[in-house]
């Protein structure tokens, strides 16, 4: 049978890399249970004010709750990961922060703070707005494939700082794999957030996430990909493609591609014939360009399509 873990919120590290000791070790078909912290580590509170933001300690940024090693995880191979769960704290944040985000122009910081109690499918913003929660985990990856230590902000061929909002619960994504055991960690608790995430934070919140692990051998990725869930409407969803580039026009080249090559694959399809099915019907999306030198953009489309090649969720027994 599956076996269930548990990682705790004090276990957490502040870069990828491969040299990383794994704090639990998993067999494809495990679930594990991650607490994860908020990304300041807990310098923003209910109390804070926008002035506080000028002394956050931005070494404590991205408190990544791992390293878990899944056994038969082998380089060319994919980690599909299940996002079984995604459960907000009672409270999260969203602030401007000068000198952060797509826009120069705002230089005060600003600074608001989310009732997220109760099981709520929205939360109240300013004069009454209702915005929409669809909780995910802005940073699902794996170990990089290079030696040494690396930042977390910017995303790359191994996953990290997605910030993909479409990766909510029932939603899988599949991250290649550069190292023996995969070594995957998560962070950055989201109850909500918009394509592009443009003024660098979205509701940022701890919260309790929900992972079951699984291999798809030898598969050969050269970038994230993921299935998702439909975020508002109850029969749609989509399976997805990423870019990710220091240059926005190469990550979106890069994801349309990635996209051609799995139609060839996958529908028998010419690559001319995929090309114009991305032009008709595919949705390109900025996902996360505030995370420099590296941007996310994905190619998405209807997941009705590409069903038949969903990754099997078939518990082991």
């Amino acid at each position: 049978m599956s076996r269930f873990n548990v990682i705790k919120r004090d276990t957490y590290h502040y870069q990828w890399g491969k040299s990383h000791k794994p704090v639990l070790y998993v067999k494809p078909g495990d679930r594990v249970r991650f607490e994860v912290n908020e990304v300041m580590t807990g310098q923003f509170s209910q109390k804070s004010k926008a002035e506080d933001m000028s002394n956050m300690d931005f070494s404590k940024l991205y408190p990544l709750a791992g390293p878990v090693y899944v056994e038969g995880a082998e380089p060319g191979d994919a980690l599909v990961v299940n996002i079984e769960m995604v459960k907000p704290a009672g409270w999260g944040w969203t602030g401007i922060m000068p000198g952060f985000g797509l826009l120069e122009e705002f230089t005060t910081p600003e600074l608001f703070i989310w009732n997220l109690r109760g099981n709520r499918k929205y939360a109240s913003f300013v004069k009454k707005i209702q915005v929409p929660l669809n909780p995910f985990c802005g940073v699902l990856g794996v170990a990089p494939p290079e030696d040494g230590f690396f930042d977390v902000a910017p995303p790359g061929r191994h996953g990290g700082n997605l910030d993909v909002r479409h990766l909510t619960k029932g939603s899988i994504l599949m991250l290649p794999i550069w190292n023996k055991g995969a070594l995957f960690s998560t962070a950055d608790v989201h109850a909500g957030q918009g394509d592009g995430e443009v003024c660098i934070s979205a509701i940022e919140c701890p919260g309790d996430v929900t992972i079951t692990f699984d291999l798809k051998k030898n598969a050969q990725l050269e970038s994230p990909c993921y299935f998702s869930k439909p975020l508002f409407l109850p029969n749609a969803g989509y399976f997805g493609t990423t870019g990710i580039s220091p240059d926005l026009m190469v990550a979106t080249k890069q994801a349309v591609r990635n996209m051609i090559s799995f139609l060839e694959k996958n529908l028998g399809l010419t690559r001319g014939q995929a090309y114009m099915l991305c032009s008709v019907i595919g949705e390109l999306r900025i996902h996360e360009i505030v995370d420099k030198p590296n941007w996310v953009v994905g190619m998405m489309m209807p997941r009705s399509l590409i069903k038949e090649d969903r990754p099997s969720r078939k518990r082991r027994a």
